[in-house]
């Protein structure tokens, strides 16, 4: 079974998909002008110890505030520099959380001492005989040495295949085998999973029996796409049309499948209302969290304009956006350059109040 690491450029970001004969097996955004910070090594500042909260909050050179719980060691002195480490990203409205590291770097002001793995560098990692396909130099020069030995060019790195599968992890509704189909709804405190029976309601056999056979061959390809989207934090799922008291039997189906996920997410069993809970690690944004913000709307904005304009003759389509689109464009230069340099166009823009802040189209009078 070949498997490769396909790391496809787009302005502001680089999809990377790691697949095999069978399909999509991971996936992965990495933003180059917008770090998520795990893994960074930082030299912070001690602020004010939170008992409320069992922790400390630490200030970082960039402005922002990282979390060190107590269990993370000895809660330092407020004032105190203190060498700490990113091990999740912000993402919920939370800051980062931080774990204390020892060294010689302690003295002086708050400060970005070395960057953590890239998502790239996480894939490459996890699957060490893959080759890393590429479609752009740009790609190249950000690899670091080690990994440039399995770097292979290509004209277009994703497939149509690969484009759709990866296009359809923004779809909340996900189809799965057996005609049924499961929605995720991503809420501030959980990640709610709701299964619906398609091919269940067409078999012959007695009901309980179909509705098992059709959650159990179906749960492999959700829980699949917990580790595709990322999703993490407590998770709850509500399987389709089984009795409470037989969904017990699921158990094994729901590990076995879990034990597939690198991050190994626990299975906690089920509750009084039959809901599967399941407990997955925070470490990276959660993908739609990636896509539904701001700095991701404008860089699905960016590559819409830059597949319109790309090879074509004359002046390109100017965009009209909102105000926080308008913000994260100004704040990402690097997404900016990228758009140039794919289409051989400068991206234009002019912000238009009368939009919703996040929304955007293209400017009629610019087009060409």
């Amino acid at each position: 079974m070949t498997t490769r690491i396909l790391a496809a450029s787009a302005p502001g970001e680089i999809r990377i998909a790691v697949t095999d004969d069978t399909g999509l097996r991971d996936y992965a955004l990495w933003r180059p002008g917008r770090p998520d910070g795990v893994g960074d090594l930082h030299r912070g500042r001690t602020g004010a110890r939170m008992p409320a909260l069992g922790g400390t909050f630490i200030d970082l050179a960039d402005g922002t505030a990282g979390f060190l719980p107590d269990s993370a060691g000895t809660a330092p002195t407020e004032g105190d520099a203190v060498l700490v480490r990113v091990v999740r990203a912000p993402q919920g409205g939370k800051g980062a959380r931080l774990k204390a590291e020892g060294g010689s770097d302690a003295a002086g002001p708050p400060a970005l001492l070395a960057r953590g793995p890239t998502p790239l560098d996480a894939l490459a990692q996890a699957w060490p005989d893959a080759p890393i396909v590429i479609d752009d130099a740009a790609i190249a020069a950000r690899l670091p040495p080690g990994l440039r030995p399995r770097m292979q060019r290509v004209p277009r790195a994703f497939d149509e295949e690969t484009e759709a599968a990866c296009a359809a992890l923004a779809d909340p509704v996900v189809a799965l085998p057996g005609g049924m189909r499961a929605s995720i709804t991503p809420t501030p405190a959980l990640v709610a999973i709701d299964m619906d029976g398609g091919g269940a309601s067409t078999d012959r056999r007695a009901k309980q029996t179909a509705q098992f056979a059709a959650n159990r061959d179906a749960l492999p390809a959700l829980l699949h796409q917990i580790r595709l989207r990322n999703l993490s934090g407590a998770i709850v799922l509500d399987v389709a049309g089984l009795a409470i008291r037989k969904r017990q039997a699921l158990r094994e189906t729901i590990e076995a499948a879990l034990a597939q996920d690198p991050l190994r997410p626990r299975f906690l069993g089920f509750t009084a209302l039959g809901l599967a809970e399941i407990l997955r690690t925070r470490i990276r944004p959660p993908l739609h969290e990636m896509l539904s913000g701001a700095p991701g709307r404008a860089l699905q904005m960016l590559d819409d304009w830059v597949r319109r304009s790309a090879g074509q003759p004359g002046r390109p389509p100017g965009l009209r956006v909102g105000t926080d689109l308008a913000r994260a464009l100004a704040e990402d230069p690097d997404a900016i350059a990228d758009a140039l340099r794919l289409s051989g166009h400068q991206p234009a823009w002019r912000l238009d109040p009368a939009l919703p802040p996040q929304g955007w189209t293209y400017d009629r009078d610019t087009r060409p």
